[in-house]
């Protein structure tokens, strides 16, 4: 299926969602959705390196410091329930660039925090903020694309934003080298006025006011209700909860298990992260080519797979005490199959909705991934650092959960 191509939808949309459109557009368009994608978990990440660092110089123990990270989790999730639906009433702009604004303030409130405590509440607003890029991003897709030119819309933005949670530790490790922590939220600050001013030159509206919902809050949780009955989408959205856990876990509890455990150095931890940040996204880009050769949900069933095998072979690593010839290829599983699953799974849950509540849709989903991301991730150093067993377990079991959140939208796949 190629992008909308009817004369109602060709009046109203965008010029580069015709056919025809300019390279440059297209690519314009990828960047900005890639980098609304990306804010947001740069700004859980990013500062990974330096939670020992904000720890001293506040005088606090781990736990509260690592409250800060568990606030702007919290607000990821929440903002989506608030941005997506008023997107479907305002349109994709005012509410996207507004978060952006907020986004950009907030994450400089970060860096002048006082205490731990105002720390956690800017990353509370923070997070909220930055929740707007991620739903009306994917709104703004669903928008201008359906089925399998959605999918490979997505699977391309698996290049920008697929990077993004895996090497954003990297970077940050980085820049704690030359700058102190605080320095981190300025960059991050940065980044939110880049895409701020992006949006604004090269991101135009793509809810015409004619295509809005005009409901207020009870027409809101009317949708809501609607979506949650039903069973394609939730299994759709349940899948891509589920994989996408035990991809953060994997992001959250690594750095102690390869490093505390496994005895990798920095550097080499640094390489292992990078070879599977190509994994995805060498994986999102080979679904993007086989899209509309392959049904979307064969495609969907094979990324499940490899998460599948991976979490299996990485809880028999572990258990076995088989080593890193075993552990590191099941890692690289895990991750890489999200390059399937993450795209096909978020097109076939929003294919067929109403533009007018795109947005609903999306922040549900948002809502779902975030929350069970942030409650895994945890478990995976529910033991302390000396052991790899929860981690291997939590994303094992993940895994396998999906295979049934699956089969619940089998029904309606491509």
């Amino acid at each position: 299926m190629s992008p909308r191509t009817s004369s109602s939808t060709a009046a109203s949309a965008p010029q580069w969602t015709v056919p025809g459109a300019t390279a440059a557009r297209r690519v314009t368009l990828v960047l900005i959705l890639g980098a609304l994608a990306a804010t947001a978990p740069l700004s859980i990440d990013m500062y990974l390196p330096a939670l020992p660092r904000l720890t001293e110089d506040f005088g606090t123990v781990a736990s509260r410091a690592q409250l800060t990270l568990t606030a702007c989790v919290v607000g990821l999730a929440a903002g989506q329930v608030v941005a997506g639906p008023l997107s479907d009433r305002l349109g994709r702009r005012r509410p996207l660039l507004y978060g952006l604004a907020g986004y950009a303030a907030a994450s400089l409130l970060c860096a002048v925090a006082p205490t731990v405590e105002t720390l956690t509440a800017a990353r509370l607003v923070q997070g909220a903020a930055g929740a707007a890029g991620i739903v009306i991003g994917r709104a703004v897709v669903r928008d201008l694309f359906e089925g399998t030119a959605a999918a490979r819309f997505y699977a391309t933005l698996m290049i920008v934003s697929g990077l993004a949670p895996i090497l954003a530790p990297v970077v940050g490790g980085q820049l704690l080298r030359v700058v102190p922590w605080p320095g981190v939220f300025v960059v991050l600050a940065g980044i939110g006025i880049a895409v701020l001013l992006g949006s604004l030159a090269g991101l135009p509206e793509t809810l015409p006011p004619e295509r809005r919902s005009p409901a207020g809050a009870a027409a809101i949780v009317r949708t809501f209700a609607t979506l949650c009955r039903d069973r394609v989408f939730v299994g759709h959205t349940l899948t891509l909860a589920l994989a996408f856990a035990a991809m953060f876990t994997y992001i959250s509890g690594s750095p102690f298990v390869l490093q505390d455990i496994y005895g990798l150095s920095p550097q080499e931890f640094s390489v292992v992260f990078g070879v599977n940040a190509l994994g995805i996204v060498a994986a999102g880009q080979i679904g993007g080519r086989l899209a509309g050769r392959v049904p979307l949900g064969r495609l969907l069933g094979t990324g499940l797979a490899l998460v599948v095998t991976g979490g299996a072979a990485l809880l028999a690593a572990v258990l076995t005490d088989a080593g890193t010839t075993v552990l590191l290829p099941a890692l690289f599983l895990v991750v890489a199959g999200q390059g399937l699953v993450l795209p096909n799974a978020t097109a076939l849950a929003l294919a067929g909705r109403p533009a007018g509540t795109a947005g609903s849709a999306s922040a549900l989903m948002g809502l779902t991934q975030f929350a069970l991301g942030g409650a895994a991730a945890p478990l995976a150093g529910i033991a302390g650092t000396g052991t790899a067993v929860p981690m291997a377990v939590t994303i094992a079991v993940l895994a396998f959960a999906a295979i049934p959140a699956a089969l619940l939208a089998r029904s309606r796949r491509d």
